[in-house]
C-alpha cells in the first residue's frame, strides 16, 4: 500500500510532540513582532522555557517580597485580574473591600479614629511613600503660607539608610534631602542628629520601621519624643512619617509591646507593603493617615468616570483589584493569631540561621533578625575571598543572597545580608549552612585565589 502523501502545510497540525513543531526549530523575533500567529501552547511553552533561567524564588534570600500564596488566594487572584479597582462604580464591592482593608490596619496601627480615618491602596511602598511626602509638603507649605513665610525651600530629614523610593520623591518633589549618617556601630537614625537638620522648612522626619540595610527597627518613639520637645519650643510642627513597608506587617504581631506607630502624637502617616510581610504576591502597598485632616483636599481629585463620582488620589490610575482581593483574604484567613505564628516562625529560622553563621569563624553579625526576620554579616578580616565572592559561589547551589557595601561614612564595610520569609523551612536554612561550609572549605583550599574587592564592579547590591 502507497504511503498517503502529506502537504507540508499540514505537518503542523499533525506533529502532535510539543518539540516537534517547526516553531521550535526556527529563531523567534525578539524586539518586533512576528509576521504571523502560533498556537497558544507553542507560545506557552516558548515563554516557559526561558523563565527557567531566572533564579529559583524559593531561596532568594535578597528580596523582601512574598513568593508563596494558598491555592485558594491564587484561584481568588486568579478570577479578579479584569477588575479595573480604581473604577469603584463599576466593581462596589471591591471598593467596599478596599476599605474594609484600610481600617483593618488604621486599627492594627492603633489609629485614634480607625473607624472613620482615610487611607488608600498602592501599587506598593514607592508609590505610598510619595503619597504621604506630598501630604506632608503640602501641609508644610499650607502653614507657612498662613504666616506669610516663603515655601520656595522645602527639606525633608531621614537617615541615610532609607530606601531610594524617598530619593527619588524628594528629586521628583524639589524638596532638599537631608540625611543622617551611619556610624559605625549604628545602623539607623539617631534622633538627636536628625533634630539638628530640622527647621522651619523641614516639612516632616522619616523613621524606618526595618531598615533594608540591616533590618533593624528605627527608634521612632525617641524620634517623637525628641521632635515633641522642638515642636514645643519652636511652634514648627513638624510630623513623622513611618515607613514600615516591612516592619508594618511584623511588629504588630510578635513585637506588640513596641510603641512606634499612632500611639505617638507626630506620627501623622503610615506606609506598609502588603506584599512584602502582609504576604500577598506584588505588587500592593497601603498609605494610612492619622486623621482626615492630615491629607489636604488639594491631593484628592473627584473624576467622574464610567457613570459615577469617583473621588482618587494615587498616582496610579487603572490597576487590577486582585492583590487587594489577595490581602482581604490573608486578613480573614489567618487573623491576629494566624499572622502571629508565620512572623514568629520567619523570626525564629532568621535567628537560627544567624547563630549558625555567627559560629563559623570568619564571619561577624551586624543585626541577628530580634526586629525583622532579616540579619546581616560581615567579615572579622581579611582573608582570600571577600563576601561577594561567597555569594557568588552560593549562586553555584541556587542561592541567592546580596552582597553590598553600606553607605557614606561606612563604604568600606562589605556585609551579606538575608531576609527570611513564610516558605523558608528550618530544613532550607540547614542545606544554606551546609554550601556555606562546603564554600569556605573551597576557598580554604585555594591559597592563591584573591578576593573580590568592592570596587571592581563585581556582586554589588544596589539598594
Amino acid at each position: 500500500m502507497p504511503l498517503r502523501k502529506i502537504d507540508k502545510n499540514q505537518y503542523d497540525t499533525l506533529l502532535t510532540p510539543t518539540y516537534g513543531s517547526r516553531l521550535f526549530d526556527e529563531p523567534v523575533p525578539k524586539y518586533k513582532l512576528p509576521e504571523s500567529e502560533m498556537p497558544p501552547r507553542a507560545a506557552y511553552d516558548l515563554i516557559h522555557d526561558q523563565l527557567i533561567l531566572d533564579g529559583n524564588s524559593k531561596l532568594n534570600l535578597a528580596t523582601f517580597v512574598t513568593t508563596w500564596m494558598e491555592p485558594e488566594a491564587k484561584q481568588l487572584m486568579a478570577e479578579t485580574f479584569d477588575k479595573n479597582m480604581v473604577d469603584k462604580d463599576e466593581y462596589p464591592q471591591t471598593a467596599d473591600i478596599e476599605e474594609r482593608c484600610i481600617h483593618i490596619l488604621a486599627d492594627l496601627w492603633h489609629c485614634p479614629a480607625a473607624q472613620d480615618t482615610i487611607g488608600c491602596s498602592t501599587t506598593g511602598s514607592s508609590e505610598a511613600c510619595m503619597l504621604a511626602g506630598m501630604a506632608m509638603k503640602w501641609q508644610w507649605r499650607k502653614r507657612m503660607s498662613q504666616q506669610g513665610k516663603a515655601t520656595d525651600k522645602p527639606n525633608l530629614v531621614m537617615g541615610i539608610n532609607v530606601q531610594v523610593c524617598w530619593e527619588k520623591f524628594c528629586r521628583y518633589w524639589d524638596i532638599e534631602m537631608r540625611q543622617v549618617p551611619m556610624e559605625q556601630g549604628r545602623y539607623t537614625i539617631s534622633p538627636d542628629e536628625a533634630i539638628k537638620l530640622c527647621d522651619e522648612n523641614t516639612i516632616g522626619v522619616i523613621g524606618i520601621l526595618g531598615s533594608t540595610f540591616t533590618g533593624e527597627y528605627e527608634p521612632i518613639k525617641q524620634l517623637n519624643d525628641a521632635l515633641e520637645r522642638l515642636n514645643k519650643k519652636t511652634n514648627w510642627e513638624i510630623p513623622i512619617h513611618v515607613d514600615a513597608a516591612s516592619g508594618g506587617f511584623i511588629a504588630p504581631f510578635i513585637q506588640p509591646d513596641l510603641v512606634w506607630d499612632f500611639q505617638l502624637p507626630w506620627v501623622k502617616s503610615i506606609n506598609a507593603s502588603g506584599h512584602k510581610y502582609g504576604l500577598v504576591y506584588p505588587g500592593v502597598g497601603w498609605v494610612i493617615w492619622r486623621d482626615r485632616s492630615d491629607l489636604p483636599e488639594d491631593l484628592i481629585f473627584n473624576v467622574n468616570y464610567l457613570g459615577g463620582q469617583m473621588p482618587t488620589f494615587a498616582l496610579n490610575f487603572s490597576r487590577p483589584g486582585s492583590q487587594i482581593i489577595a490581602q482581604y483574604y490573608n486578613f480573614l484567613r489567618l487573623g491576629r493569631d494566624g499572622y502571629q505564628r508565620i512572623q514568629q516562625n520567619c523570626q525564629d529560622i532568621c535567628m537560627y540561621l544567624a547563630e549558625r553563621i555567627q559560629t563559623m569563624g570568619p564571619f561577624e553579625l551586624l543585626s541577628n533578625g530580634t526586629d525583622l526576620p532579616v540579619f546581616t554579616w560581615k567579615m572579622k578580616q581579611s582573608l582570600n575571598f571577600s563576601l561577594f565572592d561567597l555569594t557568588e559561589r552560593l549562586r553555584y547551589s541556587g542561592w541567592l543572597l546580596p552582597a553590598y557595601t553600606l553607605p557614606d561614612n561606612l563604604q568600606d564595610t562589605i556585609v551579606v545580608r538575608a531576609v527570611i520569609r513564610e516558605g523558608f523551612s528550618r530544613e532550607l536554612a540547614d542545606l544554606l549552612i551546609a554550601d556555606i561550609h562546603r564554600a569556605l572549605s573551597h576557598f580554604k583550599h585555594q591559597s592563591d585565589y584573591k578576593a573580590t574587592g568592592a570596587d571592581d564592579g563585581e556582586g554589588s547590591f544596589h539598594h
